[in-house]
C-alpha cells in the first residue's frame, strides 16, 4: 500500500506540476492556435489521468514489478521531451504559428515521444498494482481522445515550414515501428 500510495502521488504530483507548466509556457508563448475539438477534449484527458491515478490508488493490489519498471523508466524520457521543447511544450496541443520545429532530442526520432510517454504511462500505472479492468478502461478512452488530438495538432504542426519534411519519414510513438 505505501508504494502505490508514493507513487500514485508522484504521479499526481507530476500531473499537476505539468499543467502548471503548460499555463506558464502559453501565457509566455502569445497566440497558439488550439482547435475546437482539442480544446473540447481536453478536460476529458484530464479526467482520464486523474481516474487512472485515483483509481490505482484505491482499487490496485500487490505491486507488478515489471510493470512498475516500465513506469519509472519513461520518466526520464518525459523528462528529455520537456527539456528539449523548452517554452514551447504545453499540456493542450496548441501551436503557435511561429514556433520552430524541434528535431532534436526524442524528436529526432518519432513525431510525438510525449504521447508515446502517456500511452505507457496510463497503461503501465494501473497494471503495475494489478489493477488490469482500469488498465483498459484508460488505455481504451486515452487511444480515443489520442486520436482526436494528435490528428488536430499534426494539422496545425504540418502549417509550420520544415515540420513535413522532417517528420515525412518518421513514425508517431516508437522509431521505425508504430
Amino acid at each position: 500500500m505505501v508504494t502505490r500510495l508514493l507513487v500514485c502521488a508522484y504521479m499526481a504530483v507530476a500531473r499537476l506540476a505539468e499543467l502548471a507548466l503548460s499555463k506558464r509556457n502559453l501565457a509566455a508563448g502569445g497566440l497558439a492556435a488550439e482547435t475546437g475539438l482539442s480544446r473540447a477534449t481536453y478536460p476529458f484527458i484530464i479526467g482520464v489521468h486523474a481516474l487512472a491515478i485515483a483509481g490505482t490508488l484505491l482499487s490496485g493490489h500487490k505491486r507488478s514489478k515489471p510493470w512498475l519498471l516500465l513506469l519509472l523508466a519513461v520518466q526520464p524520457v518525459r523528462a528529455w521531451v520537456l527539456l528539449t521543447l523548452g517554452r514551447r511544450w504545453n499540456a493542450r496541443g496548441a501551436v503557435s504559428a511561429g514556433t520552430e520545429v524541434e528535431t532534436g532530442g526524442p524528436y529526432a526520432f518519432v513525431r510525438h515521444p510525449n504521447y508515446a510517454v502517456v500511452i505507457l504511462e496510463l497503461l503501465a500505472l494501473p497494471m503495475a498494482f494489478r489493477a488490469p479492468k482500469l488498465a483498459l478502461i484508460v488505455t481504451v478512452l486515452n487511444a480515443a481522445l489520442l486520436t482526436v488530438r494528435i490528428h488536430e495538432e499534426e494539422a496545425a504542426l504540418m502549417t509550420l515550414p520544415g515540420y513535413a519534411r522532417h517528420f515525412a519519414g518518421k513514425k508517431r510513438f516508437i522509431p521505425r515501428l508504430f
